[in-house]
Protein backbone atom coordinates (compact mmCIF):
# COMPACT_ATOMS: atom_id res chain seq x y z
CA UNK A 1 0.00 0.00 0.00
CA UNK A 2 2.76 2.46 0.92
CA UNK A 3 4.33 1.76 -2.53
CA UNK A 4 0.72 2.81 -4.51
CA UNK A 5 0.95 6.11 -2.30
CA UNK A 6 4.43 7.05 -3.27
CA UNK A 7 3.75 5.82 -6.72
CA UNK A 8 0.73 8.34 -6.93
CA UNK A 9 2.04 11.20 -5.12
CA UNK A 10 4.93 10.74 -7.62
CA UNK A 11 2.53 10.82 -10.34
CA UNK A 12 1.03 13.87 -8.82
CA UNK A 13 4.06 15.53 -8.57
CA UNK A 14 4.76 14.73 -12.11
CA UNK A 15 1.09 16.98 -12.56
CA UNK A 16 2.68 19.71 -10.53
CA UNK A 17 5.94 19.93 -12.69
CA UNK A 18 4.43 19.70 -15.97
CA UNK A 19 1.55 22.38 -14.75
CA UNK A 20 4.26 25.15 -14.01
CA UNK A 21 6.80 24.17 -16.54
CA UNK A 22 4.15 23.99 -19.29
CA UNK A 23 5.45 20.71 -20.81
CA UNK A 24 2.80 19.16 -22.34
CA UNK A 25 4.49 15.54 -22.69
CA UNK A 26 4.72 15.46 -18.64
CA UNK A 27 1.28 16.14 -18.63
CA UNK A 28 -0.01 13.54 -21.04
CA UNK A 29 2.21 10.75 -19.51
CA UNK A 30 0.54 11.45 -16.64
CA UNK A 31 -2.68 11.13 -17.84
CA UNK A 32 -4.82 7.97 -19.72
CA UNK A 33 -5.01 8.69 -23.38
CA UNK A 34 -9.29 8.93 -23.17
CA UNK A 35 -8.99 11.51 -19.74
CA UNK A 36 -11.13 14.74 -19.79
CA UNK A 37 -11.04 17.60 -17.67
CA UNK A 38 -14.52 18.45 -16.24
CA UNK A 39 -15.17 21.91 -14.74
CA UNK A 40 -17.81 24.70 -14.51
CA UNK A 41 -16.90 27.88 -16.41
CA UNK A 42 -19.24 30.84 -16.83
CA UNK A 43 -22.26 28.88 -15.50
CA UNK A 44 -21.70 26.33 -18.19
CA UNK A 45 -20.39 22.71 -17.69
CA UNK A 46 -17.49 22.02 -20.26
CA UNK A 47 -16.05 19.10 -20.75
CA UNK A 48 -12.26 19.19 -22.68
CA UNK A 49 -10.51 16.08 -23.64
CA UNK A 50 -7.08 15.20 -22.71
CA UNK A 51 -5.15 16.18 -26.13
CA UNK A 52 -7.05 19.31 -26.49
CA UNK A 53 -5.85 20.53 -23.16
CA UNK A 54 -2.48 19.51 -23.31
CA UNK A 55 -2.73 21.65 -26.96
CA UNK A 56 -3.77 24.79 -24.84
CA UNK A 57 -1.04 24.13 -22.01
CA UNK A 58 1.33 24.70 -24.94
CA UNK A 59 0.48 27.19 -26.51
CA UNK A 60 0.36 28.91 -23.53
CA UNK A 61 2.87 30.61 -21.27
CA UNK A 62 4.11 28.63 -17.98
CA UNK A 63 3.95 30.33 -15.08
CA UNK A 64 7.83 28.84 -14.82
CA UNK A 65 8.42 31.19 -18.20
CA UNK A 66 6.47 33.89 -16.55
CA UNK A 67 8.56 34.21 -13.61
CA UNK A 68 5.91 33.53 -11.65
CA UNK A 69 6.57 31.73 -7.56
CA UNK A 70 5.45 28.09 -7.64
CA UNK A 71 2.11 27.82 -5.79
CA UNK A 72 0.92 24.22 -5.96
CA UNK A 73 0.43 21.57 -2.37
CA UNK A 74 -1.38 18.44 -2.16
CA UNK A 75 -4.16 18.31 0.42
CA UNK A 76 -5.46 15.09 0.33
CA UNK A 77 -4.54 11.79 -0.84
CA UNK A 78 -7.45 8.65 -0.83
CA UNK A 79 -6.33 5.84 -1.43
CA UNK A 80 -9.40 4.15 -1.83
CA UNK A 81 -8.60 0.58 -3.12
CA UNK A 82 -5.76 -1.35 -5.46
CA UNK A 83 -6.83 0.42 -8.52
CA UNK A 84 -8.60 3.39 -7.38
CA UNK A 85 -7.84 6.68 -5.86
CA UNK A 86 -8.21 10.31 -5.48
CA UNK A 87 -6.26 12.91 -4.90
CA UNK A 88 -7.35 16.72 -4.29
CA UNK A 89 -4.99 19.59 -4.70
CA UNK A 90 -4.50 23.48 -5.42
CA UNK A 91 -2.31 24.82 -8.27
CA UNK A 92 -1.78 28.20 -9.85
CA UNK A 93 -1.43 29.17 -13.57
CA UNK A 94 -1.54 32.82 -12.36
CA UNK A 95 -4.05 34.95 -12.43
CA UNK A 96 -5.72 31.55 -11.93
CA UNK A 97 -5.80 29.49 -9.20
CA UNK A 98 -7.22 25.97 -9.17
CA UNK A 99 -8.82 23.49 -6.98
CA UNK A 100 -8.24 19.68 -8.72
CA UNK A 101 -9.90 16.51 -8.09
CA UNK A 102 -7.83 14.14 -9.64
CA UNK A 103 -9.58 10.85 -10.00
CA UNK A 104 -6.58 7.85 -10.18
CA UNK A 105 -6.78 4.56 -11.51
CA UNK A 106 -4.18 1.77 -11.58
CA UNK A 107 -4.07 0.80 -15.47
CA UNK A 108 -1.58 -2.14 -16.71
CA UNK A 109 0.54 -1.94 -13.15
CA UNK A 110 0.57 2.12 -13.20
CA UNK A 111 -1.18 5.15 -11.90
CA UNK A 112 -2.89 7.44 -14.15
CA UNK A 113 -5.06 10.06 -14.05
CA UNK A 114 -8.85 8.72 -15.42
CA UNK A 115 -10.32 12.30 -14.69
CA UNK A 116 -9.75 15.66 -13.81
CA UNK A 117 -12.68 17.72 -11.59
CA UNK A 118 -11.40 21.43 -10.82
CA UNK A 119 -13.22 24.65 -10.10
CA UNK A 120 -11.06 27.66 -10.93
CA UNK A 121 -10.96 30.96 -9.15
CA UNK A 122 -9.09 34.29 -11.00
CA UNK A 123 -6.92 36.95 -8.71
CA UNK A 124 -5.65 40.08 -9.65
Amino acid sequence: MSNDLNEIRAATQTYLDGLYEGDAAKLAAVFHQTCALTAVLDGELKIIPRDQWCEMVKNRESPKAAGKQRDDHILSIDLIGPTMAHVKLKCAVPPRYFTDILSFLKIDGRWQIAQKVYMAETHA
